[in-house]
């Protein structure tokens, strides 16, 4: 959608909460017809002056209407219970490249025991540098970006803007998580504060609500994917996890909290999804034997504070954890017991909840060292460098948002790029999805999404980037598409 059309549709989505206000469904389909109607405007090609004449009267009539633009009473309503009571986690490692040095001659995962992150920084260095200038990295990760992205730009790769789809399955509750599932485009899933998980599916067309999973008693703070799509593990405020087959929609089994606590986060061990890994209010991390439903002995490890946020290296060797009181741990994971040993510690700032977590080995031919992506409502998004094997981090940059108060994730995009630049997004309280160039010195900015009515919580990607959905405090999900050139 051209861009002062999408503003148009912003201006329209912000004073969406004052029309029906007793008639959620009303808002959302009006909202659809209203994208669908813009799109075909653009296509029509009308001067940019009128659209941006259009758009100056049609917020002073929606303005004389519903009185001087707001943030909704219940967004911040949401935001005090969730961040305080209710705050949950982070991005699960779904997008991680494999260090093509990990793999053996036919392919197949080897040990990297002895390696360190040090060691992998400075070989990541040393194959760059020994390219001649311009060249692309030599990885089959970086050529596969080329292929499915096509040799465009990395602002023309992330010009997201129309509107592929609308759910509105779980209006009015808070929609904390939505994740893509793992190397595929059309299967989505997301949870609800309403205590339930949606399975969609985008193709064919018209997008569909494949099963509703209903059983936690009180709202659902996170779930993920196993590698295979075969099942997902959800956290609850009701003190549960449960599993589920994705196929059918079925509860496979639920597994109270070791602690009697409110699950707040969760992620898969990337290497053995035997093991799932859960954090809760009591401020303890307990990594989960699903097949038993049993604690792992040894598995455990106590925080500062409430813990809201989980990712592993793409290893599985390496576990963050993120609390309500601003710290990020790291821990060593024993590939073979499942044993945690508490390793760094970093206060991010004291006293500001850390929301998100997202690492990555490798963003980009600039961007060379593993990374961490950290939100921690300071009105900033996190850039750290992971500095050795036990998982010490450094300050790289960080990016201008919108977070203070709610529990905003960010990611990295799933392909590591060939071009030059490396790109992260994020949600914000502005109530848009931002994307940055994180090597860009200046005017990191890539793009901007307007179209949410509420702060937005959580961003996906699908697996070839062609898709983005984002999930809002109100409940909405839009899913965008990439403009086509």
């Amino acid at each position: 959608m051209a861009a002062v059309w999408q503003q148009v549709l912003a201006v329209d989505a912000r004073y969406n909460a004052y029309r029906t206000p007793t008639f959620p469904q009303f808002r959302t389909q009006y909202i659809r017809r209203r994208s669908q109607l813009l799109r075909e405007n653009a296509k029509a090609g009308h001067p940019p002056a009128l659209r941006r004449q259009y758009l100056r009267l049609r917020g002073q009539l929606l303005g004389q209407r519903y009185g001087p633009l707001s943030e909704p009473g219940s967004a911040r309503a949401y935001s005090n219970s969730i961040v305080r009571s209710s705050r949950t986690t982070l991005d699960r490692m779904e997008d991680f490249e494999d260090d093509p040095r990990a793999l053996g001659a036919r392919g197949h995962r080897r040990s990297v025991s002895r390696g360190s992150y040090q060691l992998q920084a400075q070989m990541n260095r040393a194959v760059y540098e020994d390219r001649p200038p311009g060249s692309v990295v030599p990885t089959s990760v970086a050529e596969a970006s080329r292929a499915m992205a096509g040799d465009t730009s990395l602002s023309e790769n992330y010009a997201f803007a129309g509107m592929y789809h609308v759910f509105d399955q779980h209006v009015d509750e808070a929609v904390p998580r939505v994740r893509f599932a793992n190397d595929d485009r059309h299967r989505l899933a997301c949870c609800s504060l309403d205590g339930s998980i949606s399975l969609c599916q985008l193709v064919p067309a018209p997008p569909t609500v494949l099963h509703v999973l209903r059983g936690h008693t009180r709202g659902v703070s996170d779930f993920a994917w196993s590698l295979s799509n075969d099942i997902l593990v959800s956290t609850s405020l009701d003190a549960t996890m449960r599993i589920w087959a994705s196929e059918d929609g079925r509860c496979i089994r639920e597994i109270p909290d070791p602690d009697g606590a409110e699950l707040l986060c969760c992620t898969f061990q990337p290497v053995n999804n035997n093991l799932t890994v859960v954090g809760n209010a009591k401020h303890n991390v307990h990594v989960m034997n699903i097949s038993t439903g049993k604690k792992v002995k040894g598995g455990s490890s106590k925080l500062t504070g409430r813990v809201l946020a989980l990712s592993f290296d793409a290893p599985g060797r390496l576990l963050w954890a993120g609390d309500d009181r601003g710290s990020v741990f790291s821990f060593l994971f024993d590939m073979a017991t499942g044993k945690l040993t508490k390793a760094k510690r970093l206060v991010v700032h004291e006293g500001s909840p850390v929301t998100s977590i997202s690492a990555r080995s490798w963003v980009s031919r600039e961007a060379r060292d593993p990374s961490l992506l950290i939100n921690a409502c300071l009105n900033k998004l996190l850039l750290y460098r992971v500095v050795d094997n036990e998982g010490a981090l450094q300050l790289k940059r960080s990016f201008p948002i919108e977070q203070s108060s709610h529990p905003v994730r960010s990611i990295f995009c799933p392909l590591m790029s060939f071009r030059q630049g490396a790109c992260v997004v994020t949600g914000s309280e502005d109530m848009c999805v931002h994307f940055f160039d994180v090597e860009r010195a200046a005017k990191a900015a890539v793009n901007k999404l307007q179209g949410h009515s509420a702060p937005v919580l959580d961003v996906s990607f699908n697996c070839d980037e062609s898709l983005l959905a984002s999930s809002d405090a109100s409940g909405m999900v839009i899913v965008w598409r990439r403009e086509q050139k």
